[in-house]
């Protein structure tokens, strides 16, 4: 009998053990949880067994009064800390992922959101062992084409995100979401201490990624994942170098700053040249011979000297052209789209007057087809195909000088879209003549926001007019002494209207003109700089002014902003407005009159005009 009764504990003792790994595998163990706004999405995962778990269903519940949803993951187990993470992004305001309950399992995901936020955006996947919420972003008009080059150097479309995120002062080591976040993408972070809260600046900056370079004879290869996207290369001396940007692009730490030998005489140099931008810089006599390189795949580049690119290396296999199309956008716009049966390989060229598309596994195509195609179009009906000699296809597209190139390849590599905008044609309104100046100087107009019976904002006797005032005569006496024309729209107490300035802007024909402002609110606890652009053309201007502002003034930083201000609506040159802290708050108050904040202030923007014009 007893031994009857030790058979009966081990067959137990067997039972339950055989019970408890099954329940284990069955218990969703959430490891990682990610919120990237770039791409707008939020990731959940699961420990990576070698059995896959069960996919927990998920289903939404809204709330009101505040406005939030949430849903229960049931059968799961945060193993990493309560997550609680606060935006000051549009959208969603707040996020808690937390164990909800442990008996049973249950793990409640809860988002705060805006009044104008509807749930019906948020849709739910599931790959592998991760939940996947995707918001609905409008930033991607067609997810088939990446755009491959363009002429731009800033775009709306641009990863520019300087979002902060708010934790809980009070915490472990081990439960610094913060740090998990930046970990997970590889920034820096730079903290900030305040009563009951740590604000740290989150960036987050994902479409492409560098991994590897490397140097062959006559050429770079650079390799990553991601869609990259090639601007318009600069070409600058002492030494002769050749300077490619890439957009949206974030280098790996090892790869930055390094120089690497291309041959005897050449040199290549990565770096991560602002938040959301790569530069790559090789020096070389023969600036005008290297040129980009796409994969079929887009997602590697070969910067290479025509002269020497040897095309059958490129490829493994070839391929035909099918079809042909013309895409009018507006009166200025075109798209002229070449399908192919299999992926293509292609190379950009671009000069002043003509776009070559060289396509080096491309061996057959229709001439007669392609013409009939584009006999009538504005911008491509002088367009012409020919064979190369050995194999592929050079595609000639004359244009006007100043017109926007873009490129953007198929997904899957089978299509190729070259989009050209053509500049306006010239007014037939006269223009005030422009100041005279010498070649190659660069002509600002700074204005000092506010004046004469315009006090701007007031606060405890001090006024806005006259701390921008005072600034931007400093930012006038740095231009100059570095050689800048400088126009002001005011330089003393005076009342200039808004109309006004805009005439002063438009009869001095600047490079760029720049706004001083100082910010004001009704909540007394708000600081930091912001910087408001309205057209386009003005997104890289106000970019690297805010950069060097959020970097070099000790503040919030509150972002970029596309706002309808009058006098960076009506001029005609880039314009921005700049808010360079807020009177409203006692502390900033107090450093905005001090010398040391209006002189660092100054110089901040100043190095950003020279950055911007580094670029263009």
């Amino acid at each position: 009998m007893r031994k009857l009764f030790i058979l009966l504990f081990f067959i137990i003792a067997a039972f339950m053990t055989f019970c408890s790994e099954v329940f284990a595998e069955d218990i969703f163990k959430i490891t990682s949880a990610n919120f990237d706004t770039s791409n707008s999405i939020m990731v959940i995962s699961a420990q990576d067994n070698t059995t896959e778990q069960i996919m927990p269903d998920v289903k939404i519940v809204t709330l009101e009064n505040p406005k939030r949803i949430y849903f229960d993951i049931n059968s799961a187990v945060l193993t990493i800390p309560r997550q609680n993470w606060t935006f000051n992004s549009p959208g969603i305001k707040q996020v808690i992922v937390s164990q909800f309950t442990t008996n049973p399992d249950v793990v409640r995901v809860v988002m705060y959101l805006d009044e104008d936020f509807s749930p019906s955006d948020i849709k739910f996947m599931k790959l592998k062992n991760n939940i996947i919420l995707k918001f609905k972003n409008t930033l991607c008009q067609n997810p088939y084409f990446q755009n491959t080059y363009r002429d731009e150097h800033a775009s709306s479309s641009d990863f520019y995100e300087y979002m902060t995120i708010y934790t809980p002062a009070k915490k472990t080591d081990e439960d610094n979401i913060v740090e998990q976040l930046q970990e997970a993408f590889n920034t820096t972070m730079q903290q900030v201490t305040q009563p009951e809260v740590e604000r740290m600046p989150l960036r987050l900056n994902t479409k492409y990624y560098i991994d590897n370079i490397t140097t062959k004879p006559n050429a770079v290869l650079i390799n990553g994942f991601g869609s990259l996207t090639v601007e318009k290369p600069m070409i600058l001396t002492n030494p002769t170098r050749i300077v490619f940007d890439m957009s949206n692009t974030l280098v790996a730490q090892d790869l930055r700053n390094k120089e690497f030998k291309i041959n005897e005489t050449e040199s290549v140099k990565i770096g991560q040249f602002s938040v959301n931008k790569a530069r790559i810089v090789i020096t070389t006599p023969d600036v005008e011979k290297y040129i980009p390189v796409y994969s079929n795949d887009n997602q590697s580049l070969l910067i290479a000297n025509t002269n020497s690119l040897v095309p059958s290396s490129l490829y493994s296999s070839s391929a035909d052209v099918l079809t042909y199309n013309l895409e009018k956008t507006d009166s200025q716009t075109e798209a002229m789209t070449l399908s192919f049966n299999n992926p293509v390989v292609h190379g950009f060229d671009k000069n002043n007057n003509e776009i070559i598309i060289y396509l080096y596994n491309v061996s057959k195509y229709n001439e007669t087809t392609f013409k009939n195609t584009f006999i009538k179009s504005d911008l491509f009906a002088n367009a012409k195909i020919t064979l190369m000699s050995g194999n592929g296809i050079k595609l000639e597209i004359p244009i006007d000088k100043d017109s926007l190139v873009n490129t953007y390849l198929g997904a899957d590599g089978k299509a190729l879209k070259i989009s050209v905008k053509a500049p306006k044609k010239a007014s037939v309104q006269k223009t005030p003549a422009a100041p005279p100046s010498k070649p190659g100087v660069k002509r600002v107009v700074i204005d000092a926001g506010h004046g004469g019976t315009d006090y701007g904002a007031i606060r405890n006797g001090i006024n806005e007019k006259d701390i921008t005032l005072d600034v931007s005569k400093r930012i006038e006496e740095l231009l100059k002494k570095q050689g800048y024309q400088v126009t002001m729209t005011r330089t003393n107490d005076i009342y200039v209207s808004l109309q006004d300035r805009v005439s002063i802007s438009e009869s001095a024909a600047p490079d760029i003109f720049v706004s001083v402002h100082v910010n004001s609110s009704t909540r007394p606890e708000i600081t930091g700089i912001e910087t408001h652009y309205y057209h386009q053309e003005s997104l890289n201007l106000a970019q690297t002014v805010h950069s060097e502002l959020a970097s070099k003034i000790k503040s919030n930083n509150r972002g970029l902003f596309k706002s309808k201000f009058y006098v960076i609506n009506h001029t005609t040159s880039p314009a921005i407005l700049v808010e360079i802290g807020f009177i409203s708050n006692d502390n900033e108050r107090a450093q905005l009159v001090s010398d040391r904040r209006k002189e660092n202030t100054a110089k901040a923007i100043v190095e950003g005009i020279n950055n911007y014009f580094k670029q263009h």
